[in-house]
């Protein structure tokens, strides 16, 4: 195996498969990044939910096929020198050279290395800016405790043409509609996939691009489903669970509506809160034109700020974590938010809006529940 290749493309492919690694796999082959060299380079890396490839070419010598550790080719490749590297097997050691550096790595038994599930059928096509848009908004609501599998997911729910994405974490629901290219006008389906592996994907993807989305039928056996952007592809295993039933939440029925910009709400909450541990509750009252938040109490540091706002509503508060209502205030990417209470003192549902008196955008909502503060 030997082969001539450029830096750049050599390290965005490494990079992507490198996602997919396990710093403790169940089986020694899974640190190890496959190298495979026919008409072009492919190179490969699992831990047996997600698998990740990537396709590039390259100054094809050699063909072969070899698995090297994958974490150790990620960190050569980058420190490497902007000039041509080249790979060569010399034994049981590959040979890395670019410039004068010059790098021998070990090699890991290939034959032992996992037969990976194919790449489900593409089931249709997402702008790259829109999806990426997407998964940062639902993400941010998905929880962190793997004890509760079902809440580190993001439900994908796709009818036709309409995609819906949701996510929580208890404390907090959202909420986004898309649409995409279907290849298949009638397809229904819906799966529950792990929120960190696509927020990884999404952060990594040209938003300038299309997104391959891929979906293996509701009644196969093999739960999978798979994104391809350009030469990259990843496919996992969706999470065999289902995200509680939250529709009922999101009621349009409303006592109490708030309009106010989001750029001095998210400054007055960051300065506000700056008294005071970001789980405790910020206390925000509201009333006519005027909004107070508040921070602090008895002999501890206190901090208050009153905005201008339009309200219609009776005179009430409540308390909010302020660190998630920053995350949601940050994902509505508007310049205007739109909350509305279902019921004072109950959940609140947070909508962008393009101008302080437009109507709210409802393809994405994000709901908070409330925290008792102190008095």
């Amino acid at each position: 195996m030997k082969f001539l290749v450029e830096k750049e493309p050599l390290t965005d492919a490494v990079n992507w498969v490198a996602r997919s690694l396990s710093s403790r796999p169940i089986q020694t082959s899974l640190l190890g990044i496959v190298i495979n060299v026919d008409s072009v380079i492919t190179f490969t890396g699992s831990n047996l939910e997600t698998t990740t490839e990537s396709v590039i070419q390259a100054d094809i010598l050699d063909k072969g096929r070899v698995l090297v550790p994958g974490r150790l080719l990620a960190d050569i490749v980058r420190a490497l020198p902007a000039k041509p590297i080249t790979f060569e097997l010399d034994g049981t050691r590959v040979l890395v050279t670019s410039g004068s550096s010059k790098f021998q790595l070990p090699t890991l038994p290939v034959e032992e290395f996992p037969t990976l599930p194919e790449f489900p059928d593409a089931a249709g096509e997402i702008d790259g800016g829109v999806f990426a848009e997407s998964i940062n908004q639902v993400a941010v609501a998905a929880g962190k405790d793997e004890s509760l599998v079902k809440l580190t997911g993001v439900h994908v729910e796709v009818k036709g043409k309409n995609i819906l994405l949701a996510a929580t974490d208890r404390y907090r629901l959202a909420v986004k509609e898309l649409t995409w290219k279907p290849n298949k006008t009638d397809i229904e389906n819906t799966i529950l996939v792990r929120a960190r592996t696509i927020s990884e994907l999404a952060r990594s993807i040209d938003v300038s691009g299309k997104v391959i989305f891929a979906l293996a039928d509701s009644d196969s056996q093999e739960r999978l489903y798979g994104f391809k952007v350009g030469d990259k592809t990843l496919t996992s295993r969706t999470l065999d669970e289902v995200l509680p039933p939250f529709r009922q939440l999101l009621s349009t029925d409303s006592a109490a509506d708030v309009s106010i910009e989001v750029g001095p709400l998210l400054d007055a909450v960051g300065r506000v809160a700056l008294v005071t541990d970001k789980t405790v509750p910020l206390k925000l009252s509201f009333s006519a034109g005027n909004l107070k938040l508040e921070a602090g109490s008895g002999n501890d540091a206190q901090a208050s700020e009153n905005l201008p706002i339009e309200y219609s509503g009776e005179e009430f508060s409540t308390g909010f974590n302020p660190q998630f209502l920053i995350d949601g205030l940050q994902a509505i990417s508007a310049p205007f938010v739109h909350i509305s209470f279902t019921a004072l003192n109950k959940h609140a549902i947070f909508m962008g809006k393009k101008e302080m008196g437009s109507t709210p955008d409802t393809t994405y909502k994000y709901l908070l529940m409330p925290m008792r503060y102190s008095s």
